[in-house]
């Protein structure tokens, strides 16, 4: 059964650069957002400028299934697979985010948590959880500068997206945690990265 590795964190924080670095230093498999390849993401962003959300429910319920979907294809292989994100942040920030902001209502919330539930109960939670961690004002800046067309997330949602994230990393295993200054000016995150790999080998020693 292979390795799960899932790097989570608010938007702007590295998560991507840092799933590419990874698998091209130690060889492991990147598994990616891939926000323009996702069906429902275009309609979603554009459903938002006209105040609909008619596209909000199909959208998540769909990353849901691709996340869960991604995590089916490692498990099954012999593989260090690495998710940029992942099962558990698409729903416990991201779900929990747009029910707050009124894109899905209570009753599409609720399926997506019976879906989340079910799926977690069946899938082994991940092997490692990056954190990457960066100050807001830092954060701030990044969203603003690098504007992807299918940005959802807004820079007044970061307080509480981080807020979402703490509270779910409360409930987890602590051992399974590994946390990354994506604040730093190295941003190959070379020493983070060294580092990140000598725990995963351990790891992978042990389950072995």
């Amino acid at each position: 059964m292979g390795l799960l590795i899932a790097i989570v964190g608010n938007c702007g924080t590295g998560k991507s650069t840092f799933t590419h670095r990874l698998c091209e230093l130690d060889g492991y498999e990147p598994y990616l957002e891939q926000h323009i390849e996702r069906p429902f993401q275009t309609a979603f962003f554009h459903d938002l400028k006209q105040r609909s959300f008619s596209h909000a429910f199909l959208n998540q319920m769909d990353y849901l299934l691709y996340r869960s979907e991604q995590e089916l294809d490692i498990r099954r292989r012999d593989i260090i697979g690495v998710q940029d994100g992942g099962l558990d942040q698409d729903f416990h920030l991201f779900t929990r985010l747009f029910l707050h902001k009124g894109y899905l209502k209570q009753d599409e919330y609720d399926l997506c948590r019976r879906f989340y539930d079910i799926t977690r109960a069946l899938l082994p939670v991940p092997d490692v959880v990056i954190i990457m961690r960066a100050p807001l004002d830092v954060l701030l800046k990044r969203l603003a500068r690098r504007r992807r067309e299918t940005d959802i997330v807004q820079s007044q949602d970061l307080e509480l997206v981080e807020y979402y994230l703490d509270s779910w990393l409360a409930n987890i295993d602590a051992s399974l945690v590994i946390t990354i200054d994506s604040s730093q000016a190295d941003e190959t995150y070379t020493t983070s990265i060294i580092d990140t790999v000598a725990k995963i080998r351990t790891l992978k020693d042990i389950r072995q």
